[in-house]
């Protein structure tokens, strides 16, 4: 990535460093995994259990078993049931803090990197967890041969673009650097595009009133036109 870089912008490591070019192309890095919440390329599965009278789980406790920890949590769910997420206010509002309702949780709410389980365990049980997690650092401090972690390839020249960029604007060419911040931005957009698609089995519902999760009312057997 310095070499293109470099030959892009027609400069050598008098010009601009090893280390310079390092933290330029860390910033890319960063901009690109940290502009999209949901990349489908940090999604991992895991469990952990509870303890029995224990309600709070921090978050990296809950992401113990992922090697960079969890960075959100989308779902959990014991081995019979999805555990639903409701608010904290709304949490409190139904299980006061006053009141030690135990038994196997149905609930959990999300605040200040806590996980709160309602009603509290009475017993250990393993929760399983769909998230996403954190990227592992990349740029300055990275050896030469590592890559960027568990970004796909069409990536790898988005985070060059910003270098360039980023040269041309210590190179002082804010024209240039304007043209290849524009390039990024553009292309990162079209892979944003590409990546946070709707996944094939997932049906697409034209005309929606609004997602739904829950039980479906069933139409009775009929002909059914293309926009429904």
């Amino acid at each position: 990535m310095r070499s293109y870089v470099r030959s892009v912008v027609d400069i050598d490591s008098a010009d601009i460093s090893d280390d310079t070019l390092n933290r330029f192309l860390g910033e890319g890095y960063d901009v690109i995994v940290y502009s999209e919440k949901r990349w489908p390329f940090y999604e991992v599965a895991t469990t952990f259990s509870t303890s029995s009278s224990t309600k709070d789980y921090s978050l990296a406790t809950v992401g113990a078993s992922v090697t960079t920890g969890l960075r959100e949590i989308a779902a959990l769910r014991t081995d019979d049931h999805v555990l639903g997420f409701i608010g904290r206010d709304d949490a409190d509002g139904s299980y006061p803090l006053d009141v030690n309702t135990t038994g196997q949780p149905w609930y959990w709410s999300f605040w200040a990197d806590s996980v709160r389980l309602h009603p509290i365990p009475d017993a250990t049980y393993t929760v399983n967890v769909r998230g996403y997690k954190k990227p592992t650092a990349f740029g300055a401090g990275s050896s030469d041969a590592t890559e960027p972690s568990d970004l796909p390839e069409p990536f790898h020249m988005q985070i060059a673009t910003y270098g360039v960029a980023r040269a041309y604007e210590q190179q002082e060419d804010p024209q240039m650097a304007g043209q290849y911040f524009a390039i990024f931005n553009q292309e990162l957009d079209n892979l944003r595009a590409r990546y946070d698609d709707m996944p094939a089995p997932q049906p697409i519902v034209l005309n929606s009133r609004g997602g739904f999760h829950g039980a479906r009312t069933v139409l009775a057997d009929r002909l059914r036109y293309s926009w429904e």
